[in-house]
């Protein structure tokens, strides 16, 4: 990128956040790499006489050789003006207000760029609660002022559609080049006006090889706690992104170390208190490798397994309680403790009923896999959760060892073995066949 035609410009009315533009021959963004939809809607826009940009992730990836999932696009058309152009278009949000233009099975997704509140005084469009957290975000502005909305320096690029240029603020550039994440403006500020930033920050550490600048970190462990407040759906999309992208492992560690863990997964925060180290921490790193090398290897992953394995140890704690309050047995206490520990955690995170009824399959199966006598063991390998619950039991027998270890083990050769060799060894599990005793004849 040559440095011969930057121009730098510091906007006074935006706050001193400086502007880098980059011409269409000193950077190597090309639009044969963006999607084809994408380059279709910010031309449609420009000819109607609109600002249109891509802007975000999708520029931040390109510069970084990188293959975007994602093209977002912000413009200075409102969502009202973008569905009159693009009836392919479904505006979407109430707190956020954008468009969603719709190619079949691709969604560009198209926002209004945003302005200060201090702009306006009407309720309808921005507003905060007492805390600082914007609860509605519709006030409308420029470019400039857009930029200082947006989270991170990294995250400040436009592409102009117009002219080619690259519009790059507050050094999001020389950010990029240092791998440095850097939040814009004071980040106490900002983790107030929405704490999904945290969490942002550790996905965005992770995923881009990243290091979190000091201002950018320090007050995150002791401003965790406004996570509480952030919505249970919203909070399960941000769990998706977070161990469902191939850097579960990382997300996982980073996220403790902030003291973030414990606001997608309280009650297995808890079991981890004093704990680290031990076997249900093991566990949670085993489950996110085992996550991240499906992920790498391209084979399916469910947003049920990590939920269910997360949470096994949590339930074996409450079931204890319950044993004692109750005097029920190991195995009714365990489902009740079940439902207590996944209703508990639906309302920190919610989880959609697809999700949470596989979970409860593995956990139950977890329960029926040692019960192996006569028919049951055929019947178990045809459950069509069976799969998943085995693959929860290797987990755990890898943790565990000793029985969990032998159970995972009989599994594993029961699957693959012959009819007959599948017989012999539940054979071996119930012992000789009782012969049934001749009923007595009556005496007349």
């Amino acid at each position: 990128m040559g440095a011969g035609t930057r121009q730098k410009a510091v906007d006074a009315a935006s706050k001193e956040l400086a502007l880098e533009i980059i011409g269409r021959n000193d950077h190597d963004v090309s639009r044969s790499n963006m999607s084809v939809n994408a380059i279709k809607v910010l031309n449609r826009l420009h000819k109607n006489g609109y600002r249109a940009y891509l802007v975000g992730g999708g520029v931040r990836d390109l510069l970084l050789g990188h293959n975007p999932k994602d093209f977002d696009i912000a413009t200075d058309a409102t969502p009202e003006q973008i569905r009159d152009l693009f009836k392919n278009s479904r505006l979407i949000g109430r707190r956020f207000r954008l468009a969603h233009i719709l190619f079949g099975r691709e969604i560009i997704e198209v926002a209004t760029l945003r302005g200060h509140h201090d702009n306006t005084d009407q309720e309808t469009l921005g507003k905060q609660n007492d805390n600082g957290m914007l609860v509605r975000d519709n006030v409308y502005g420029t470019i400039d002022e857009d930029a200082e909305r947006r989270d991170f320096t990294v995250n400040a690029l436009y592409y102009d559609i117009s002219d080619y240029s690259i519009h790059a603020y507050g050094g999001g550039l020389q950010d990029l080049e240092s791998a440095t994440l850097r939040m814009i403006g004071d980040p106490r500020v900002r983790y107030k006006e929405d704490p999904v930033r945290m969490l942002r920050a550790v996905r965005f550490a992770t995923k881009l090889n990243m290091t979190i600048s000091e201002e950018t970190r320090a007050p995150i462990k002791e401003m965790s706690g406004l996570m509480h407040s952030i919505p249970a759906a919203r909070l399960f999309e941000e769990y998706q992104k977070l161990f469902l992208s191939g850097k579960a492992l990382a997300n996982y560690k980073m996220l403790n170390e902030y003291n973030l863990f414990e606001s997608l997964f309280p009650a297995s925060a808890e079991v981890l208190v004093g704990n680290i180290g031990g076997k249900e921490d093991q566990m949670f790193q085993l489950v996110c490798k085992n996550t991240d090398n499906r992920i790498a290897n391209d084979q399916r992953v469910t947003p049920a397994f990590i939920i269910a394995a997360f949470l096994w140890y949590p339930i074996e704690r409450q079931a204890q309680v319950v044993m004692q309050e109750s005097g029920m047995d190991f195995y009714d206490a365990m489902m009740v403790a079940m439902n207590d520990v996944c209703d508990a955690h639906c309302k920190s995170v919610s989880i959609p009923k697809r999700f949470s009824a596989m979970a409860r399959d593995m956990w139950s199966l977890q329960l029926r896999l040692p019960r192996r006598a006569g028919a049951r063991a055929f019947k178990l390998l045809q459950h069509p959760k069976f799969r998943a619950g085995y693959d929860l039991l290797l987990v755990r027998g890898e943790i565990e060892g000793g029985e969990t270890a032998e159970l995972a083990q009989w599994w594993t050769t029961f699957q693959h073995a012959t009819e007959e060799i599948q017989r012999e060894m539940v054979r071996q599990i119930s012992g000789p066949k009782r012969r049934r005793r001749a009923p007595k004849k009556k005496t007349p």
